[in-house]
Protein backbone atom coordinates (compact mmCIF):
# COMPACT_ATOMS: atom_id res chain seq x y z
CA UNK A 1 0.00 0.00 0.00
CA UNK A 2 2.80 2.37 0.98
CA UNK A 3 4.56 1.70 -2.33
CA UNK A 4 1.35 2.41 -4.24
CA UNK A 5 0.90 5.74 -2.45
CA UNK A 6 4.56 6.64 -3.08
CA UNK A 7 4.26 5.73 -6.77
CA UNK A 8 1.06 7.76 -7.12
CA UNK A 9 2.75 10.72 -5.48
CA UNK A 10 5.69 10.54 -7.88
CA UNK A 11 3.32 10.39 -10.85
CA UNK A 12 1.38 13.44 -9.64
CA UNK A 13 4.57 15.35 -8.95
CA UNK A 14 5.83 14.64 -12.45
CA UNK A 15 2.49 15.65 -13.97
CA UNK A 16 2.52 18.99 -12.15
CA UNK A 17 6.15 19.79 -12.86
CA UNK A 18 5.56 21.04 -16.41
CA UNK A 19 2.71 21.68 -18.83
CA UNK A 20 0.17 22.11 -16.03
CA UNK A 21 -1.70 25.38 -15.59
CA UNK A 22 -2.74 26.17 -12.02
CA UNK A 23 -4.37 29.48 -11.06
CA UNK A 24 -3.70 30.78 -14.60
CA UNK A 25 0.04 30.12 -14.43
CA UNK A 26 2.47 27.37 -15.42
CA UNK A 27 5.79 28.23 -13.67
CA UNK A 28 7.71 26.29 -16.31
CA UNK A 29 6.62 28.80 -18.96
CA UNK A 30 8.77 31.79 -18.10
CA UNK A 31 11.54 33.79 -19.73
CA UNK A 32 14.45 35.08 -17.65
CA UNK A 33 17.43 37.29 -18.26
CA UNK A 34 20.62 36.43 -16.35
CA UNK A 35 20.25 37.38 -12.71
CA UNK A 36 23.69 38.92 -12.31
CA UNK A 37 24.55 41.97 -14.36
CA UNK A 38 21.16 42.34 -16.09
CA UNK A 39 20.48 45.98 -16.92
CA UNK A 40 17.24 45.52 -18.79
CA UNK A 41 13.82 43.91 -18.77
CA UNK A 42 12.57 40.54 -19.97
CA UNK A 43 9.18 40.80 -21.61
CA UNK A 44 7.18 38.59 -23.94
CA UNK A 45 6.57 40.87 -26.91
CA UNK A 46 4.32 38.81 -29.18
CA UNK A 47 2.33 35.56 -29.30
CA UNK A 48 1.24 33.65 -32.41
CA UNK A 49 -0.55 30.29 -32.77
CA UNK A 50 0.96 28.64 -35.85
CA UNK A 51 2.08 25.24 -37.16
CA UNK A 52 0.33 23.40 -34.28
CA UNK A 53 2.24 25.42 -31.68
CA UNK A 54 2.07 28.67 -29.78
CA UNK A 55 5.08 30.87 -30.55
CA UNK A 56 6.39 33.56 -28.20
CA UNK A 57 9.21 36.04 -28.69
CA UNK A 58 11.06 37.74 -25.85
CA UNK A 59 12.43 41.26 -25.67
CA UNK A 60 14.95 43.21 -23.66
CA UNK A 61 15.28 46.99 -23.63
CA UNK A 62 17.53 48.62 -26.24
CA UNK A 63 18.86 45.18 -27.29
CA UNK A 64 20.73 45.09 -23.97
CA UNK A 65 20.91 41.77 -22.20
CA UNK A 66 21.02 38.11 -23.08
CA UNK A 67 19.30 34.79 -22.55
CA UNK A 68 16.03 35.43 -24.40
CA UNK A 69 14.81 34.40 -27.85
CA UNK A 70 12.07 32.46 -29.62
CA UNK A 71 9.92 29.99 -27.67
CA UNK A 72 7.27 27.42 -28.54
CA UNK A 73 4.49 25.66 -26.64
CA UNK A 74 3.36 22.38 -28.22
CA UNK A 75 -0.01 20.65 -28.00
CA UNK A 76 1.14 18.86 -24.82
CA UNK A 77 1.76 22.27 -23.21
CA UNK A 78 5.53 21.78 -23.19
CA UNK A 79 7.63 24.98 -23.25
CA UNK A 80 10.83 25.00 -25.34
CA UNK A 81 13.34 27.64 -26.31
CA UNK A 82 14.22 27.35 -29.98
CA UNK A 83 17.86 26.84 -31.10
CA UNK A 84 17.49 29.71 -33.60
CA UNK A 85 17.01 32.14 -30.70
CA UNK A 86 18.71 35.53 -30.62
CA UNK A 87 18.26 38.12 -27.90
CA UNK A 88 16.74 41.37 -29.07
CA UNK A 89 13.91 43.85 -28.73
CA UNK A 90 11.01 42.33 -30.67
CA UNK A 91 7.24 42.75 -30.41
CA UNK A 92 5.95 42.22 -33.97
CA UNK A 93 3.80 39.48 -35.45
CA UNK A 94 2.04 38.92 -38.76
CA UNK A 95 0.64 36.01 -40.79
CA UNK A 96 1.50 36.06 -44.51
CA UNK A 97 -1.12 33.68 -45.87
CA UNK A 98 0.09 33.65 -49.48
CA UNK A 99 3.43 32.10 -48.49
CA UNK A 100 1.97 30.26 -45.48
CA UNK A 101 4.43 31.86 -43.07
CA UNK A 102 4.23 33.54 -39.69
CA UNK A 103 6.54 36.46 -39.01
CA UNK A 104 7.35 37.06 -35.36
CA UNK A 105 10.40 39.02 -34.26
CA UNK A 106 13.15 38.50 -36.90
CA UNK A 107 11.89 34.98 -37.64
CA UNK A 108 9.94 33.55 -40.58
CA UNK A 109 8.12 30.34 -39.62
CA UNK A 110 6.66 28.07 -42.28
CA UNK A 111 3.46 26.10 -41.69
CA UNK A 112 5.66 23.01 -41.28
CA UNK A 113 7.33 24.60 -38.25
CA UNK A 114 10.62 25.37 -40.04
CA UNK A 115 12.18 28.54 -38.59
CA UNK A 116 14.32 30.90 -40.66
CA UNK A 117 16.04 34.00 -39.28
CA UNK A 118 15.95 37.30 -41.18
CA UNK A 119 19.55 38.22 -40.45
CA UNK A 120 19.45 41.86 -41.67
CA UNK A 121 16.72 42.56 -39.06
CA UNK A 122 18.26 40.87 -36.03
CA UNK A 123 19.95 44.04 -34.77
CA UNK A 124 16.84 46.22 -35.02
CA UNK A 125 14.15 46.80 -32.40
CA UNK A 126 11.22 45.41 -34.40
CA UNK A 127 7.81 46.71 -33.40
CA UNK A 128 5.45 45.80 -36.25
CA UNK A 129 5.06 43.84 -39.49
CA UNK A 130 2.39 44.60 -42.11
CA UNK A 131 1.19 43.73 -45.61
CA UNK A 132 2.98 45.30 -48.56
CA UNK A 133 0.98 47.83 -50.57
CA UNK A 134 1.94 46.64 -54.05
CA UNK A 135 3.94 43.39 -53.88
CA UNK A 136 2.18 40.38 -52.29
CA UNK A 137 5.56 38.64 -52.09
CA UNK A 138 6.89 41.18 -49.60
CA UNK A 139 6.05 42.57 -46.16
CA UNK A 140 6.94 45.74 -44.27
CA UNK A 141 8.86 45.89 -41.00
CA UNK A 142 9.02 48.90 -38.66
CA UNK A 143 11.73 49.49 -36.08
CA UNK A 144 11.45 51.51 -32.91
CA UNK A 145 13.96 53.97 -34.37
CA UNK A 146 11.62 54.69 -37.28
CA UNK A 147 13.41 52.60 -39.90
CA UNK A 148 10.95 51.25 -42.46
CA UNK A 149 11.94 48.06 -44.32
CA UNK A 150 10.52 45.75 -46.96
CA UNK A 151 11.42 42.04 -46.93
CA UNK A 152 10.95 39.38 -49.59
CA UNK A 153 9.02 36.58 -47.87
CA UNK A 154 10.90 33.80 -49.72
CA UNK A 155 14.48 35.02 -50.09
CA UNK A 156 14.29 37.16 -46.89
CA UNK A 157 16.22 39.85 -48.77
CA UNK A 158 15.62 43.08 -46.87
CA UNK A 159 15.82 46.68 -48.02
CA UNK A 160 15.44 49.87 -45.99
CA UNK A 161 12.94 52.16 -47.68
CA UNK A 162 12.75 55.07 -45.24
CA UNK A 163 14.13 56.63 -42.12
CA UNK A 164 10.82 58.06 -40.91
CA UNK A 165 12.47 60.67 -38.74
CA UNK A 166 13.48 62.34 -42.01
CA UNK A 167 9.97 62.05 -43.47
CA UNK A 168 7.76 63.11 -40.58
CA UNK A 169 9.09 66.54 -39.59
CA UNK A 170 10.81 65.05 -36.58
CA UNK A 171 10.92 67.18 -33.43
CA UNK A 172 14.47 67.76 -32.27
CA UNK A 173 15.09 66.31 -28.82
CA UNK A 174 12.08 63.98 -28.92
CA UNK A 175 12.78 60.39 -27.88
CA UNK A 176 12.32 57.88 -30.73
CA UNK A 177 9.72 55.21 -29.99
CA UNK A 178 7.84 53.97 -33.06
CA UNK A 179 5.34 51.23 -32.25
CA UNK A 180 2.34 50.10 -34.33
CA UNK A 181 1.77 49.68 -38.07
CA UNK A 182 -1.02 48.35 -40.29
CA UNK A 183 -1.97 48.25 -43.97
CA UNK A 184 -5.53 48.76 -45.24
CA UNK A 185 -7.50 50.86 -47.72
CA UNK A 186 -4.49 51.42 -49.93
CA UNK A 187 -2.24 52.91 -47.25
CA UNK A 188 0.16 51.87 -44.56
CA UNK A 189 -0.15 53.70 -41.24
CA UNK A 190 2.56 53.98 -38.57
CA UNK A 191 2.52 55.18 -34.97
CA UNK A 192 5.18 56.81 -32.78
CA UNK A 193 4.38 57.21 -29.08
CA UNK A 194 6.77 59.95 -27.99
CA UNK A 195 5.22 61.62 -24.95
CA UNK A 196 7.22 63.32 -22.21
CA UNK A 197 6.82 66.39 -20.01
CA UNK A 198 7.22 68.89 -22.90
CA UNK A 199 4.31 67.17 -24.64
CA UNK A 200 2.16 67.23 -21.51
CA UNK A 201 2.67 70.93 -20.89
CA UNK A 202 1.93 71.62 -24.57
CA UNK A 203 5.42 72.82 -25.47
CA UNK A 204 6.04 70.08 -28.04
CA UNK A 205 4.23 67.53 -30.18
CA UNK A 206 6.71 64.68 -30.49
CA UNK A 207 4.32 61.82 -31.25
CA UNK A 208 3.12 60.92 -34.72
CA UNK A 209 0.40 59.08 -36.57
CA UNK A 210 1.26 59.03 -40.28
CA UNK A 211 0.26 57.32 -43.52
CA UNK A 212 1.79 56.51 -46.91
CA UNK A 213 0.12 55.33 -50.13
CA UNK A 214 3.27 53.73 -51.56
CA UNK A 215 3.75 56.46 -54.13
CA UNK A 216 4.03 59.97 -52.79
CA UNK A 217 5.22 61.55 -49.57
CA UNK A 218 4.25 60.52 -46.06
CA UNK A 219 1.30 62.41 -44.55
CA UNK A 220 1.21 63.35 -40.86
CA UNK A 221 -2.24 62.72 -39.35
CA UNK A 222 -1.52 63.53 -35.69
CA UNK A 223 1.31 65.24 -33.83
CA UNK A 224 0.73 63.51 -30.54
CA UNK A 225 1.57 60.06 -29.19
CA UNK A 226 0.07 56.95 -30.82
CA UNK A 227 0.83 53.43 -29.64
CA UNK A 228 -1.09 50.97 -31.83
CA UNK A 229 -2.51 50.63 -35.36
CA UNK A 230 -4.54 47.54 -36.21
CA UNK A 231 -7.37 45.95 -38.18
CA UNK A 232 -8.28 42.80 -40.10
CA UNK A 233 -5.41 41.03 -41.85
CA UNK A 234 -7.33 38.69 -44.17
CA UNK A 235 -8.35 40.45 -47.41
CA UNK A 236 -11.75 38.76 -47.65
CA UNK A 237 -12.70 39.93 -44.18
CA UNK A 238 -11.33 43.38 -44.96
CA UNK A 239 -13.54 43.67 -48.04
CA UNK A 240 -16.66 42.49 -46.24
CA UNK A 241 -16.28 44.78 -43.24
CA UNK A 242 -15.03 47.77 -45.23
CA UNK A 243 -11.37 47.40 -44.20
CA UNK A 244 -11.70 49.44 -40.99
CA UNK A 245 -8.43 50.48 -39.38
CA UNK A 246 -7.97 51.56 -35.76
CA UNK A 247 -5.27 53.67 -34.13
CA UNK A 248 -5.09 54.42 -30.41
CA UNK A 249 -3.02 57.18 -28.84
CA UNK A 250 -3.31 60.04 -26.38
CA UNK A 251 -2.58 63.64 -25.50
CA UNK A 252 -2.67 65.48 -22.19
CA UNK A 253 -6.49 65.49 -22.24
CA UNK A 254 -7.49 61.87 -22.81
CA UNK A 255 -7.11 58.75 -24.95
CA UNK A 256 -7.62 59.25 -28.70
CA UNK A 257 -9.17 56.59 -30.94
CA UNK A 258 -8.85 57.18 -34.69
CA UNK A 259 -10.91 55.00 -37.05
CA UNK A 260 -10.44 54.80 -40.82
CA UNK A 261 -13.53 53.73 -42.73
CA UNK A 262 -14.31 54.15 -46.44
CA UNK A 263 -11.15 56.23 -46.87
CA UNK A 264 -12.25 58.71 -44.17
CA UNK A 265 -10.69 59.17 -40.75
CA UNK A 266 -12.93 59.60 -37.70
CA UNK A 267 -11.78 60.78 -34.25
CA UNK A 268 -13.09 59.81 -30.81
CA UNK A 269 -11.93 60.12 -27.20
CA UNK A 270 -11.85 57.60 -24.36
CA UNK A 271 -11.03 57.91 -20.64
CA UNK A 272 -7.74 57.09 -18.97
CA UNK A 273 -8.10 54.03 -16.74
CA UNK A 274 -4.65 54.76 -15.33
CA UNK A 275 -1.99 57.35 -16.04
CA UNK A 276 0.84 54.93 -15.35
CA UNK A 277 1.02 54.51 -19.14
CA UNK A 278 1.33 58.23 -19.96
CA UNK A 279 4.98 58.30 -20.95
CA UNK A 280 6.94 57.14 -23.99
CA UNK A 281 8.61 54.30 -22.08
CA UNK A 282 5.66 53.17 -20.00
CA UNK A 283 3.41 51.93 -22.79
CA UNK A 284 4.73 48.34 -23.14
CA UNK A 285 2.49 47.48 -25.04
CA UNK A 286 -1.15 48.37 -25.66
CA UNK A 287 -2.82 46.31 -28.34
CA UNK A 288 -5.83 45.98 -30.62
CA UNK A 289 -6.13 42.32 -31.66
CA UNK A 290 -8.68 39.76 -32.68
CA UNK A 291 -9.64 38.24 -29.32
CA UNK A 292 -11.80 35.59 -30.95
CA UNK A 293 -13.27 35.16 -34.41
CA UNK A 294 -14.59 38.50 -35.69
CA UNK A 295 -14.17 40.18 -32.29
CA UNK A 296 -11.57 42.76 -31.46
CA UNK A 297 -10.21 43.32 -27.97
CA UNK A 298 -8.50 46.62 -27.22
CA UNK A 299 -6.19 47.28 -24.28
CA UNK A 300 -5.76 51.01 -23.74
CA UNK A 301 -4.45 52.85 -20.67
CA UNK A 302 -5.55 50.36 -18.04
CA UNK A 303 -8.87 49.40 -19.63
CA UNK A 304 -9.86 46.41 -21.74
CA UNK A 305 -12.52 47.13 -24.38
CA UNK A 306 -14.78 45.13 -26.64
CA UNK A 307 -14.11 46.86 -29.98
CA UNK A 308 -16.57 45.95 -32.74
CA UNK A 309 -15.28 46.21 -36.30
CA UNK A 310 -18.67 47.03 -37.79
CA UNK A 311 -20.00 50.25 -39.29
CA UNK A 312 -23.75 50.43 -39.82
CA UNK A 313 -25.06 53.54 -41.53
CA UNK A 314 -21.45 54.75 -41.68
CA UNK A 315 -21.46 55.11 -37.90
CA UNK A 316 -18.97 53.54 -35.49
CA UNK A 317 -20.50 52.58 -32.17
CA UNK A 318 -20.67 49.80 -29.63
CA UNK A 319 -17.18 50.07 -28.14
CA UNK A 320 -17.63 48.86 -24.56
CA UNK A 321 -15.29 48.87 -21.53
CA UNK A 322 -14.77 45.41 -20.03
CA UNK A 323 -12.52 45.95 -17.02
CA UNK A 324 -9.86 48.10 -15.43
CA UNK A 325 -6.43 46.61 -14.72
CA UNK A 326 -2.75 47.26 -13.95
CA UNK A 327 -1.34 44.49 -16.11
CA UNK A 328 1.27 45.18 -18.80
CA UNK A 329 -0.01 43.04 -21.67
CA UNK A 330 2.23 43.10 -24.75
CA UNK A 331 0.03 40.60 -26.61
CA UNK A 332 -2.87 38.15 -26.28
CA UNK A 333 -4.29 35.28 -28.32
CA UNK A 334 -5.98 31.87 -28.02
CA UNK A 335 -4.24 28.49 -27.90
CA UNK A 336 -5.33 25.01 -26.80
CA UNK A 337 -8.67 26.38 -25.61
CA UNK A 338 -7.04 29.02 -23.41
CA UNK A 339 -7.06 32.79 -23.71
CA UNK A 340 -3.34 33.57 -23.29
CA UNK A 341 -1.82 36.91 -22.28
CA UNK A 342 1.86 37.82 -22.53
CA UNK A 343 3.47 40.08 -19.95
CA UNK A 344 6.36 42.29 -18.89
CA UNK A 345 6.44 41.70 -15.16
CA UNK A 346 9.81 42.20 -13.48
CA UNK A 347 12.80 44.23 -14.69
CA UNK A 348 16.27 44.84 -13.27
CA UNK A 349 15.10 47.59 -10.89
CA UNK A 350 13.60 45.03 -8.50
CA UNK A 351 15.58 41.87 -9.26
CA UNK A 352 16.15 39.32 -11.96
CA UNK A 353 14.18 40.28 -15.10
CA UNK A 354 11.48 37.73 -15.95
CA UNK A 355 7.98 37.33 -17.31
CA UNK A 356 5.45 34.56 -17.85
CA UNK A 357 2.10 33.81 -19.47
CA UNK A 358 -1.47 34.08 -18.14
CA UNK A 359 -3.75 31.19 -19.15
CA UNK A 360 -7.49 31.48 -18.68
CA UNK A 361 -10.86 32.28 -20.26
CA UNK A 362 -11.54 35.50 -22.10
CA UNK A 363 -14.70 36.08 -20.06
CA UNK A 364 -12.59 36.23 -16.91
CA UNK A 365 -11.48 39.68 -18.04
CA UNK A 366 -14.83 40.97 -16.76
CA UNK A 367 -13.76 40.12 -13.21
CA UNK A 368 -10.49 42.06 -13.31
CA UNK A 369 -11.84 45.39 -12.07
CA UNK A 370 -14.82 47.70 -12.44
CA UNK A 371 -14.48 50.02 -15.47
CA UNK A 372 -13.52 53.45 -14.19
CA UNK A 373 -11.73 56.38 -15.78
CA UNK A 374 -11.33 60.08 -16.34
CA UNK A 375 -10.29 62.45 -19.08
CA UNK A 376 -11.11 65.68 -20.86
CA UNK A 377 -12.23 66.78 -24.31
CA UNK A 378 -10.50 70.14 -23.74
CA UNK A 379 -7.79 70.82 -21.16
CA UNK A 380 -6.67 74.46 -20.71
CA UNK A 381 -7.33 74.94 -24.43
CA UNK A 382 -8.13 78.06 -26.41
CA UNK A 383 -11.62 77.44 -27.77
CA UNK A 384 -13.76 79.67 -29.99
CA UNK A 385 -17.50 80.07 -29.53
CA UNK A 386 -19.48 77.42 -31.41
CA UNK A 387 -16.65 74.85 -31.34
CA UNK A 388 -17.77 71.23 -30.92
CA UNK A 389 -15.46 68.75 -29.18
CA UNK A 390 -14.62 65.20 -30.19
CA UNK A 391 -17.15 62.58 -29.12
CA UNK A 392 -16.16 61.04 -25.77
CA UNK A 393 -17.13 57.49 -24.75
CA UNK A 394 -19.88 57.25 -22.16
CA UNK A 395 -21.44 53.79 -22.40
CA UNK A 396 -20.45 51.00 -20.00
CA UNK A 397 -19.41 53.20 -17.07
CA UNK A 398 -21.22 53.76 -13.78
CA UNK A 399 -21.26 57.03 -11.80
CA UNK A 400 -20.58 59.86 -14.26
CA UNK A 401 -19.96 63.58 -13.90
CA UNK A 402 -18.60 66.47 -15.95
CA UNK A 403 -16.77 69.58 -14.77
CA UNK A 404 -16.26 72.90 -16.55
CA UNK A 405 -13.21 75.04 -15.67
CA UNK A 406 -12.42 78.45 -17.12
CA UNK A 407 -9.46 80.77 -17.02
CA UNK A 408 -9.24 83.64 -14.57
CA UNK A 409 -11.92 86.25 -15.23
CA UNK A 410 -13.70 84.15 -17.86
CA UNK A 411 -17.34 83.15 -17.71
CA UNK A 412 -17.39 80.16 -20.01
CA UNK A 413 -20.46 78.16 -20.93
CA UNK A 414 -20.89 74.85 -22.77
CA UNK A 415 -23.74 72.66 -23.86
CA UNK A 416 -23.34 68.99 -22.94
CA UNK A 417 -24.71 66.91 -25.79
CA UNK A 418 -25.28 63.14 -25.90
CA UNK A 419 -25.65 60.59 -28.69
CA UNK A 420 -27.90 57.95 -27.15
CA UNK A 421 -28.16 55.57 -30.12
CA UNK A 422 -24.62 55.87 -31.45
CA UNK A 423 -25.87 57.14 -34.81
CA UNK A 424 -24.41 60.64 -34.70
CA UNK A 425 -27.64 62.26 -33.47
CA UNK A 426 -26.43 64.46 -30.60
CA UNK A 427 -29.01 66.16 -28.35
CA UNK A 428 -28.43 68.81 -25.70
CA UNK A 429 -28.76 67.33 -22.23
CA UNK A 430 -27.74 70.28 -20.07
CA UNK A 431 -25.80 73.55 -20.11
CA UNK A 432 -22.88 74.36 -17.81
CA UNK A 433 -22.16 78.00 -16.99
CA UNK A 434 -19.11 78.92 -14.95
CA UNK A 435 -19.79 80.78 -11.71
CA UNK A 436 -17.64 83.39 -10.04
CA UNK A 437 -15.10 80.70 -9.22
CA UNK A 438 -14.79 79.83 -12.93
CA UNK A 439 -16.26 76.38 -12.41
CA UNK A 440 -19.45 74.37 -12.93
CA UNK A 441 -20.26 70.70 -12.40
CA UNK A 442 -23.00 68.30 -13.42
CA UNK A 443 -23.63 64.75 -12.20
CA UNK A 444 -25.45 62.55 -14.65
CA UNK A 445 -28.50 60.78 -13.15
CA UNK A 446 -28.02 57.24 -11.87
CA UNK A 447 -28.64 54.78 -14.67
CA UNK A 448 -28.26 57.36 -17.42
CA UNK A 449 -25.97 56.48 -20.31
CA UNK A 450 -25.40 57.13 -24.00
CA UNK A 451 -22.84 55.89 -26.50
CA UNK A 452 -21.11 59.24 -26.77
CA UNK A 453 -21.04 62.61 -25.06
CA UNK A 454 -19.48 65.88 -26.25
CA UNK A 455 -19.26 69.58 -25.42
CA UNK A 456 -20.21 72.61 -27.50
CA UNK A 457 -18.69 75.91 -26.45
CA UNK A 458 -21.16 78.78 -26.18
CA UNK A 459 -18.46 81.42 -25.62
CA UNK A 460 -14.83 81.97 -26.50
CA UNK A 461 -12.21 81.07 -23.92
CA UNK A 462 -8.43 81.24 -23.68
CA UNK A 463 -8.29 78.42 -21.14
CA UNK A 464 -11.22 76.03 -21.24
CA UNK A 465 -11.41 72.59 -19.62
CA UNK A 466 -14.30 70.13 -19.90
CA UNK A 467 -13.41 67.01 -17.92
CA UNK A 468 -15.35 63.78 -17.31
CA UNK A 469 -15.02 61.40 -14.37
CA UNK A 470 -16.49 57.87 -14.33
CA UNK A 471 -16.41 56.10 -10.96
Amino acid sequence: MRRCILALGLILAAALSAGQVRDHVDPSMVIRAPGSGSDSEAGIGALMPWADKLWAVGYVAHIRGSGLGLYEVNSKMEWTKRPESVTGTYANRYIHWKSKQAFIGPYAIRDTGEVRTIKPLVGHRLTATAAHLTDPGKVYFLSMEGLFFETDVETLETKQLYDLTKELDWTKGAYLHFKGMHTAQGRVVVANNTFEEPDYIDKRGGGRLAEWDGKGKWTILERTAFIEVSGNQRSAANDYYGSPMYAVGWDRSSVILRVLYKQKWHRYRLPFGSQSWNHTWNTEWMRIRFAQTERHLMDAFGLFYDLPNLFYGDQFFGVMPISRHLRVTPDFTHYNGYFVMASDQTDHTVGQPQSGLWWGSIDELWSFGKPQGWGAVWKHDTVAAGTVSDAYLMTGFDKKSVTLLCGKGEKGAVDIEVDVLGNGDFRRLTTLRAGKDGMANYSFPDGFSAHWVRAKSLSSSKSLTVSFAYL
